[in-house]
């Protein structure tokens, strides 16, 4: 029997977002209930996430608050008065369960079960008691995901035949630990920080940076006003919690005029491929040193058996009196031991004969060495190449495991030089690395030297994402006393564990970067903004507060649609920052999903940034923004809540009239 604990008292209402169609007549978007089924660190994470970051009201299914994984951690949440979560406990996530915690009328649900078999037979039941719900899966097995993600979008058409699944979003993500952890790993370890957004294959960062120096990297736009603060180029955004002012978010771009160089901001960067570190396209065929298949004494061998053969036909020649071909091939015959014995011939040609015999048996292991040798160059040159000598501000990946394959891929896909390590010959990324010919040494880390081997001394990072904590510790603190400098990315398993090798490593060495994360820390904003819906691409925090990016359509929105950018973008509330350019039939239905390609991580892609705010939004355009919580809501229901008249000119948007101008006419 599942049991409900009692709920806390709920934190004052937000701004509620109406449906954008469907037949749902609860909220949806931002004001849906959310459901979580499973206790583990991932759960835990993706609940915290839910209720603090897009300030929903969520419900944990667990078998128990009292034990398991992360029981204990769940309650505490659901004893937070600041949060709005509740939890049904239940041994299994059965029909009865769900029911109990809302499934009925609630938006998405999140299975994060490692059973991938309980996730799917959990997807099914909450697919047939509510056709309309958004689905949120975790799934080690990617093939069998893709199956299951069409098999229950078909049954939405098959259960509701009118329903329009575009409006509702009844959308069924099936995601892996390893997909959505990469891209922040990534992160930290090539600019320093994992507060990045995916949008249309572009990974955005949030930088701290002073008004001086904004300019430094061609920003977006600026996110937000800070307190003074130093630049730097390896810090993350600001976040000190002393500060009671807090940041300005989304300020009008009037406002950045006439301020100290000091003042400190939050700017939008791209993180593009660079000319000059582009990676080439591994070629089809290995190439093969073929100057180097034989050795040089094997060389000297096969030089000096020559010589004795042409020495033989020479002196063939000389004593038959035949032409000089003839005299070659009889020598060959004689070499090879296939010709006839020389029983009528001259003396000179029989001592000829028993010479080139005597060549011939040295000719035999000649032959089989070239073989042996030629073949083992061969496999070298196919495999895996050793790291380049000289090699610098290149990546150390240790580990290519599911996390470790997912890292090597982004890592390759923005032209970064990568030497991996890798103590087991049949890992998953070992193939990955053989067809890119990527630099990989097959060794146990914790040995001597091969660290050094693969230039740790001179790399930029060092990503330690092993399944075993205590060996990515190890060559951490190794790495770290080789060079100290060296930014570090360290997979570990234990949340707490891995906050307090982060605070140590800090303080004992304060010039360098460390970053210390669980799996499921970095896969829980990636599960929630699946859960959020497709329109949501992340969420960064800025202070005590957060910016949410999300794809919204202009159709039918009477906020956006017939309004320029300028007018329609609101400070303090909203910002439009890119454009939807690809045709309606050809859009992606997640602008958030990671793709790869050539395109990948550039900004020539299907979205159009730095828009004039001139630019006059039409029904059937889609536009990326950043917004605050409350702004995202009022943006989704195309309402404004202050009156008819009210547009984003009249809150001061950019290019727009002032504080106090009339709205224009849409």
């Amino acid at each position: 029997m599942a049991t409900s604990s009692p709920p806390p008292p709920p934190p004052a209402p937000g701004p509620a977002v109406p449906p954008q169609g469907g037949r749902r007549s609860e909220p949806a978007g931002l004001a849906g209930h959310m459901v979580v089924c499973g206790d583990n660190s991932l759960s835990q994470r993706l609940v915290r996430e839910l209720a603090s970051v897009y300030g929903q009201k969520v419900t944990v299914v667990l078998p128990s608050l009292r034990g398991g994984d992360q029981g204990p951690q769940i309650a505490a949440l659901v004893g937070d008065r600041c949060l709005d979560v509740r939890a049904v406990e239940a041994q299994a996530p059965d029909d009865e369960a769900l029911r109990e915690a809302g499934i009925e009328h609630a938006a998405a649900l999140a299975l994060t079960s490692g059973d991938d078999q309980l996730n799917i037979h959990t997807a099914l039941r909450a697919r047939r008691i509510n056709p309309e719900l958004r689905l949120v899966i975790r799934m080690f097995n990617r093939t069998l995901g893709s199956y299951l993600e069409d098999l229950l979008d078909r049954t939405i058409a098959a259960r509701v035949p009118g329903l329009d699944q575009r409006a509702v979003d009844a959308s069924t993500t099936v995601l892996s630990d390893a997909d959505t952890a990469a891209p922040s790993m990534v992160a930290a370890a090539v600019v320093g920080t994992s507060k990045v957004i995916h949008a249309g294959g572009l990974l955005l960062r949030a930088k701290e940076r002073t008004v001086g120096t904004a300019d430094r990297r061609d920003p977006l736009c600026t996110l937000a006003l800070l307190p003074d603060s130093p630049d730097s180029d390896e810090g993350d955004v600001y976040t000190d919690p002393e500060d009671h002012d807090g940041p300005v978010l989304l300020p009008d771009p009037r406002e950045l005029e006439g301020l100290p160089d000091e003042r400190g901001t939050v700017v939008l960067e791209a993180i593009t491929r660079r000319p000059d570190r582009a990676g080439t396209p591994a070629p089809r065929v290995p190439r093969l040193p073929v100057g180097s298949f034989f050795s040089r004494k094997l060389r000297a061998a096969l030089l000096g058996l020559t010589a004795v053969v042409v020495l033989l036909a020479a002196a063939n020649w000389y004593v038959t009196r035949e032409t000089p071909l003839h005299a070659a091939y009889i020598t060959l015959l004689n070499v090879m031991s296939i010709n006839e014995p020389e029983l009528e011939g001259s003396t000179g040609e029989q001592v000829l004969q028993l010479l080139g015999g005597l060549a011939g048996t040295a000719l035999l292991p000649l032959m089989v060495a070239v073989v042996l040798e030629s073949y083992g160059t061969f496999r070298r040159a196919a495999t895996l190449p050793p790291p380049p000598h000289g090699i610098e501000k290149h990546v150390v990946l240790l580990g290519l495991g599911k996390v470790g394959t997912r890292v090597l891929d982004q890592l390759l896909e923005l032209g970064i030089p990568v030497v991996c390590i890798e103590r087991d010959d049949e890992a998953r990324g070992i193939a990955t690395a053989r067809a890119r010919r990527v630099p990989t040494l097959v060794a146990d880390v914790t040995e001597g030297g091969v660290l050094e081997e693969a230039g740790i001394a001179r790399s930029r990072a060092l990503l330690a994402l092993t399944s075993d904590s205590g060996t990515n510790l190890e060559a951490t603190l190794y790495a770290r006393q080789v060079n100290p400098g060296l930014r570090v990315v360290m997979r570990l398993f234990d949340d707490e564990f891995a906050a307090t090798v982060y605070r140590t490593l800090r303080d004992t060495y304060p010039g360098a970067q460390t970053r210390s994360r669980s799996v499921s820390a970095l896969a829980a904003p990636a599960f929630a903004g699946a859960m959020m819906g497709r329109q949501v691409l992340g969420a960064i925090p800025v202070g005590r507060r957060v910016l949410v990016f999300a794809a919204v359509s202009v159709t039918g929105n009477r906020l956006l649609e017939g309004r320029t950018v300028g007018e329609a973008s609101r400070p303090g509330s909203w910002r439009i920052l890119a454009l939807d350019t690809a045709p309606p039939d050809r859009r992606r239905a997640d602008l958030g999903s990671l793709t790869s390609g050539a395109r990948t991580y550039t900004l020539t892609g299907d979205l159009a940034w730095r828009l004039h705010d001139g630019y006059l939004m039409t029904a059937g355009d889609r536009v990326v923004v950043a917004a605050t919580r409350e702004g995202l809501g009022v943006l989704l229901s195309g309402e404004d809540p202050r009156g008819a008249g009210a547009s984003g000119a009249d809150a001061g948007g950019a290019g727009g009239a002032g504080a106090d101008s009339p709205a224009p006419a849409p």
